[in-house]
Parts: structure tokens; C-alpha cells; sequence
């Protein structure tokens, strides 16, 4: 979508105007999935209008292979308008902070994606494949893509999915709680707040989550400031599922269809980091580009959630959906630190660039 961010802070009724930029849970992953160096490809479908060629080109401009999005000469390049803070999830006792979010996406481009579009060369060469609750809420042909994708079948890539539950897009349809978890069930990694598993499906906790999700082998739930838990599964030859075939040697296996049997869950818990956060918004979908990142690099489950700290942390001290993940040195380091170092960092607006001072020394390996 194309987005636009307010210009001072107040409700939409009263600002005045906004400034326009990208968005989108999908393509906010690739984009700094692309800047973190991997290749990634983005498939959806926009408009024919001013706003779809700003958004190609603008995801393009991050690295990322735009060839698979369809143009539609008869619908248009959906949009939302926001305010400052977080997004709504519906739970009880929710922040009175949080943002005001106006989609305009009823009969877009992206809504009238189907399961023959854009067609199986898509996929060709896929390793991790990416998918969000949000697009299944667009429409019953979006939901369909969704169901498509998450079937297990022996020659699919390592599907991942964000839970994404937005409750502005579910009004009218009480069966969105129970369709998003559904889709869940079908993935193989799957990311989902603490705070939305209690909205959508009064669930709380890793372990209540899991006891409703005992599919995938990798459930990652993110406990806002406090940190992340994963509980994922070691398939019986010993191999560790929840990463994409063609990873380093000696690196974890695809967790999927024609995987041995599961043993017990091994938890891993990893905390947050101190920021100084301008705004909120893009940085659970900034965690999950760092914990494929690490996936994709056959990193250890700790590492992928320090990762994925780290590019939260990014999208954390920058005013959009998106910023640019710190250069992969960097982070190796920062994720590397003892316990005590990681708990004294404190980030702040420009520390991915070196313009911040991150108030501990960072060890040179």
C-alpha cells in the first residue's frame, strides 16, 4: 500500500496534512530483507495509477525483484492513512496511545489477487516463502491464496507466517480469529504478539499459544518490550527444522511436509533491547526479516532473535514503516555481546549508521 504519515501528532480529524511513503507487512519484510543482503522477490498486484508505479518503484529501489507484480487497469493501488503510535489490536485495556488507522483497500489491486496469480513461476527457486494475516483479510480470493499456500505439500519452500491480526480489517467477518488460525497451522514458522493471540484468540502465554498451534515447528510469540520466546522442535535425525533448504552446511533443515517426527519443544527466550523509540509501526515486521535473516543464514535460534531485535530496533528510531537494517558486521557483534552488554545497549535514532552513540562498547571480532 501506499501509506501517509501524519505531519505533527493529534487525531486524523485534526491533522493537517501528511506525507506519503510504503507500507505493507509483505513488502516492508522484503524491503529490508533485500537491504540486509539476501535476494528477494515481492509478488502482489497494485494498480495502474500513480500510486502502484511508486510503490514498484520504490520497493525496487530497496533491492527487490519486482517482476512478479501484476499491473490492474480496473482497480486501484490500495491506501491507508495512520497517526502516531501503535497499532489497534482489540485487547482489553488496551494503551489510549494507540494509532487511529484508515485502510482504503475495499476493491484494490491486491484484493483481487487469486490462486492462478501470478502463477507457480513465482515460487521458482524460493526458499523461505512469506505470507501475513493482513492479506487474507482483504478478500475470499486473497483468503484462498493464503489457503493455497499454506498446504502442506512435499515441494513447497519453508512457509512463513505473521499472524498480523488487525482488527480494522476483520469488522464484519467474527470468523477472522478462527481463519487466521487456521492459516497458522499450515506454516512452518509462524510470528504472533502476545497481545494478539489474547485479542483474537483469548490465549495467553507461549505455552497456551503453542498448546493451540502444535503444527509449526517454529512459534515465535514477541512479548513487546519484555522480549521474545521461541519454541521450536529438533526433528528426530537431529536436524533443526525452521530453515530454508540450500542453508549453510551444518545448518538447520526445513521443517515441513516429509519431516521426521518431532520431538519435544526446547524453549528459547531472548530480551529486548533499550530503545529511544520515534515510532512503533514496521517493527514487527522488521523483527521477522531479522529472524529469517538468521534462518536463511543457518544461525542458531538465539541468534535469529537478537537479529530480529536488532532490525526492530532499526525501524524503532526512524518516523516510517521502514529503515535501513545496520550493516550485517554490526549486528554479527552486537548479537554476539554477553547478556550484561545487550542489557546496558540503548539505541537511538541514527545507531545504524554510527551517528549514535549505543552507550557500551561494541567488541571487534
Amino acid at each position: 500500500m501506499v501509506t501517509f504519515l501524519p505531519s505533527r501528532p493529534g487525531r486524523l480529524a485534526d491533522v493537517p496534512s501528511f506525507a506519503r511513503a510504503i507500507g505493507g507487512a509483505e513488502s516492508n519484510v522484503a524491503c529490508v530483507l533485500a537491504a540486509a543482503g539476501h535476494r528477494v522477490r515481492w509478488v502482489s498486484r497494485v494498480g495502474a495509477d500513480g500510486f502502484g508505479d511508486h510503490l514498484v518503484a520504490a520497493i525496487a529501489a530497496h533491492g527487490v525483484d519486482t517482476g512478479h507484480v501484476a499491473r490492474d487497469p480496473h482497480r486501484p493501488t490500495g491506501i491507508y492513512f495512520r497517526t502516531a503510535g501503535e497499532r489497534a489490536t482489540g485487547a482489553d485495556g488496551e494503551e489510549p496511545d494507540a494509532a487511529e488507522v484508515v485502510y482504503y483497500r475495499a476493491g484494490s489491486a491486491a484484493s483481487a489477487m487469486t490462486p492462478d496469480s501470478p502463477g507457480p513461476a513465482a515460487l521458482d527457486g524460493t526458499r523461505v516463502l512469506h505470507l501475513t494475516g493482513i492479506t487474507a483479510a482483504l478478500s475470499d480470493s486473497c483468503l484462498a491464496v493464503l489457503r493455497t499456500l499454506t498446504r502442506r505439500t512435499p515441494d513447497r519452500p519453508l512457509v512463513s507466517f505473521d499472524v498480523n491480526y488487525r482488527v480494522g480489517l476483520w469488522q464484519g467477518r467474527p470468523q477472522g480469529p478462527e481463519t487466521l488460525l487456521d492459516l497458522a497451522r499450515g506454516a512452518d514458522v509462524v510470528f504472533v504478539g502476545e497481545d494478539e493471540a489474547a485479542a483474537a484468540w483469548d490465549l495467553h502465554g507461549p505455552e497456551a499459544i503453542r498448546a493451540a498451534l502444535p503444527e509449526p515447528a517454529v512459534l515465535v510469540v514477541k512479548q513487546g518490550s519484555e522480549g521474545v520466546t521461541v519454541l521450536h522442535r529438533e526433528a528426530t535425525d537431529g536436524a533443526h527444522p525452521g530453515t530454508a533448504p540450500g542453508a549453510p552446511a551444518g545448518a538447520d533443515t526445513p521443517a515441513g511436509a516429509g519431516a521426521d517426527t518431532p520431538a519435544a519443544d526446547t524453549r528459547t527466550y531472548a530480551p529486548a533491547l533499550t530503545v529511544d523509540v520515534v515510532a512503533s509501526v514496521g517493527a514487527g515486521d522488521a523483527f521477522a526479516a531479522g529472524f529469517l535473516s538468521g534462518t536463511l543464514r543457518g544461525l542458531p535460534v538465539f541468534d535469529r532473535i537478537r537479529h530480529g531485535h536488532l532490525m526492530a530496533a532499526a525501524a524503532l528510531t526512524v518516523p516510517g514503516d521502514l529503515a535501513g537494517p545496520p550493516p550485517r558486521p554490526l549486528a554479527d557483534r552486537l548479537a554476539a555481546l554477553p547478556a550484561g552488554d545487550w542489557g546496558r545497549l540503548r539505541l537511538g535514532p541514527g545507531w545504524t549508521t554510527g551517528l549514535h552513540d549505543t552507550r557500551v562498547e561494541v567488541p571487534q571480532t
